[in-house]
């Protein structure tokens, strides 16, 4: 069912080595305003306030001068080119989605290898014949119009999908006829964070006023909406459905259950937590019952038998449980618990045929059971390794599902469950020009400044040795209840190719261990989340992995603010930072587009005056320090990123180059007709890599052969 969310062979020669090495950059001169803040009873400067206005001709000019010394020293890097090459033969296999069923029709989505967007496709049955639905490569030339959504009705009559242009969360949705794939009038415009939730002939779809002129990229987002569109009307008929006058920073998004006989409103104030509001389909004239009161806990609906809702909440369990909520008597006292919470994160449940798919979260691996409807496991599901299952698919009623499995040097594969026979087998799998018999993955554990345990996974090449002396990435996030768990990225396949060392650290802040992990590195204790990954660094460099000229951290969007964070506390302890769309302000976040939703991790610098202290005490932006010899820094943004606005970038490395001492070069890379990172094209996803990763590997002193 549909669920609501808000809510990536050269030897160097020795002049391009003197190069990069010896002689200090000269970066653009970047002018400095007179413009200040008062926050309480401090005054904080702010002279690059103007590189905020993404309309300007002096941002433009700036941007342009910072990407001309980018590019210059990018291409001073003997190896990129050949790093690129292999990049893009490894790049090109195929990779499919896991199938779904609308009607008597299997919908996927497949990409060949290089193409720049994902392909459509729809079949008769499983043992059908692939027909393409829809390319959106067909949509622009250079690949930077993509799909943010997609939504088949339930007879599978029609198509709708969303379509985002530069990478912006900006979407219009537009609606296909399926049978003889033809566009109908239909387009809704200013749709954002939003799903396509389908009922009879129409749609429901959450959205924003048309911002102010010059404000769609920057201005905040207030007073979402929740509309019902009937194919063949225009936007302006759309009927009204949700709104909330009186709280302007609230978000609302609409979804079904499986039979369409019940919709459900999740109503939000910040990431986490939600109120949540249900009514029948077949009496839509009432008002919406208030199932749950927002924004504490959160409660998302899996599915319906009869009047009783199977809910998953974190209400009165940090780990999460499963209950079942009555629509008639929905009272609390009524709730029932199927499954209880346990010592471990209930990740997922899926109603399928006659039982439920669980999905536990277990030292950051995913451990799968089937359960029957009262609550009682019947059996383990055998997985392929320990690793990381998504994306299931399958109804009340049907014996097939389908998921996916993937783990570090595991390429997704797609899996078929017979429920009927019990067994799992092979529905897709793709072959990359990469052995995983050549690789090593093992989980590590350390104890953090305050004594907490933290694991970590490592990846590397069969023979690595620890020398002490090894190129090594350390990778986190650390925010907003997201777990970071084995995935396989095909983009860092050359840096261990060459034998590099490959690390993520499970940071507070995140989901791993449930509620509290992720409470205990938000707000007034964030400092946390610094820590732990500072405490990763220095367990390598203490257990001869690496050491501090040969380790560099990465991280994107909240994972940028952890990058940007750490080198201002401890430029000693790196060679390399990668801060990708990094929240790097947090004094004036909350004053883009979405940024006052991410109030509930971060706090915000007008709550209160201790508030205002701490985040003005990590706060990358505000902690770079005159005279310090900074690592070689590399920060990635996007002109179209209207999630994590490109200023906090801009700002922050003015800041950095005007203050930096030493030869480390410290630049920043700005993509263009690009936004926060969703469907980003094939081609601009390998030429980043490329010069990612030939940053990182060249100035952690390797020197690899492709």
């Amino acid at each position: 069912m549909q669920k609501f969310s808000i809510f990536m062979t050269l030897t160097l020669v020795s002049l391009s080595s003197v190069y990069a090495q010896q002689k200090a950059l000269t970066y653009p001169t970047t002018a400095k305003g007179t413009v200040s803040d008062k926050y309480f009873e401090t005054t904080v400067a702010d002279p690059y306030r103007w590189l905020e206005d993404d309309n300007s001709k002096e941002t433009a000019e700036w941007v342009a001068a910072e990407n001309a010394v980018t590019d210059d020293y990018l291409k001073s890097i003997a190896f990129r080119p050949a790093l690129k090459s292999r990049l893009e033969k490894i790049w090109n296999y195929p990779k499919l989605g896991v199938p779904f069923k609308k009607g008597d029709k299997y919908f996927f989505f497949k990409n060949d290898g290089l193409q720049n967007q994902s392909v459509l496709f729809e079949q008769k049955g499983l043992d059908g014949e692939p027909d393409i639905l829809l390319d959106p490569n067909t949509l622009s030339t250079d690949g930077t119009i993509a799909l943010a959504d997609v939504g088949i009705s339930k007879d599978g009559k029609y198509l709708a999908y969303a379509i985002s242009r530069g990478g912006s969360d900006w979407n219009e949705i537009v609606v296909m006829d399926i049978k003889s794939k033809t566009m109908l009038t239909d387009s809704i415009h200013w749709v954002k964070f939003s799903g396509i939730s389908w009922y009879k002939n129409g749609f429901y779809y959450s959205a924003y006023d048309a911002p102010a002129d010059g404000q769609a990229l920057s201005g905040s987002n207030q007073f979402h909406k929740i509309y019902y569109h009937a194919v063949g009307t225009k936007q302006t008929d759309d009927k009204l459905i949700f709104e909330d006058k009186e709280h302007p920073l609230r978000s609302f998004g609409a979804y079904l259950t499986e039979d369409e006989e019940f919709l459900l409103v999740s109503e939000s104030e910040s990431t986490n937590g939600n109120a949540l509001y249900a009514k029948k389909t077949s009496e839509m004239d009432k008002p919406f019952e208030k199932i749950a009161n927002g924004f504490d806990f959160e409660y998302n609906v899996i599915d319906h038998i009869g009047n009783v809702l199977f809910i998953t909440t974190t209400e009165k369990a940090p780990l999460k449980k499963l209950i079942t909520i009555d629509f008639v008597s929905p009272a609390k006292e009524n709730w029932k618990t199927i499954i209880p919470e346990s010592d471990r994160v209930l990740q997922s449940v899926d109603m399928v045929g006659d039982r439920l798919i669980v999905e536990y979260l277990e030292n950051a691996n995913t451990k799968a059971y089937f359960f029957d409807y009262q609550g009682k496991m019947i059996k383990e599901m055998k997985l392929p390794a320990l690793g990381t299952v998504s994306g299931g698919s399958g109804e009340i009623g049907e014996n097939i599902a389908f998921y996916s499995f993937t783990s570090f040097t595991f390429p997704t594969t797609i899996y078929k469950y017979d429920l009927t026979t019990d067994e799992s087998t092979v529905y897709t799998a793709s072959t990359v020009d990469f052995n995983p018999e050549n690789y090593v993955t093992e989980q590590l554990f350390f104890n953090s400044k305050d004594g907490t345990k933290i694991p970590m996974f490592l990846v590397y090449k069969k023979g690595v040795e620890r020398t002490g002396n090894n190129p090594l990435i350390l990778y986190g996030y650390g925010g907003f209840n997201i777990s970071l768990t084995p995935s396989f990225g095909v983009s860092r396949l050359p840096f261990l190719e060459q034998g590099g060392i490959y690390v993520t650290v499970n940071l507070r802040g995140g989901g791993e261990y449930g509620e509290e992990w992720h409470q205990a590195g938000t707000k007034l204790k964030k400092q946390n989340v610094f820590d732990d990954f500072i405490g990763a660094a220095e367990f390598l460099i203490k257990e001869k992995y690496t050491n501090p000229s040969k380790l560099a951290i990465l991280g994107g969007s909240n994972g940028g603010l952890l990058v940007g964070a750490c080198m201002t506390q401890r430029p000693d302890l790196f060679k390399v930072a990668i801060p990708i769309v990094g929240v790097m302000d947090m004094l004036r976040y909350q004053n883009f587009t979405i940024g006052w939703a991410w109030a509930g991790d971060y706090g915000r610098s007008d709550d209160n005056a201790e508030m205002f202290n701490y985040l003005f005490g990590y706060s990358p932006l505000h902690n770079i320090k005159e005279g310090t010899q900074y690592p070689a820094t590399m920060a990635i943004t996007a002109d179209h990123d209207d999630r994590v606005v490109p200023a906090h970038t801009f700002k922050f490395m003015a800041e950095l180059q005007s203050k930096h001492k030493g030869n480390n070069p410290v630049i920043v890379r700005i993509e263009t007709q690009a936004g926060h990172g969703a469907g980003k094209p094939t081609s601009k996803s390998i030429e980043e890599s490329a010069d990612m990763y030939s940053f990182i590997m060249y100035n952690l002193g390797m020197n690899p052969k492709f």
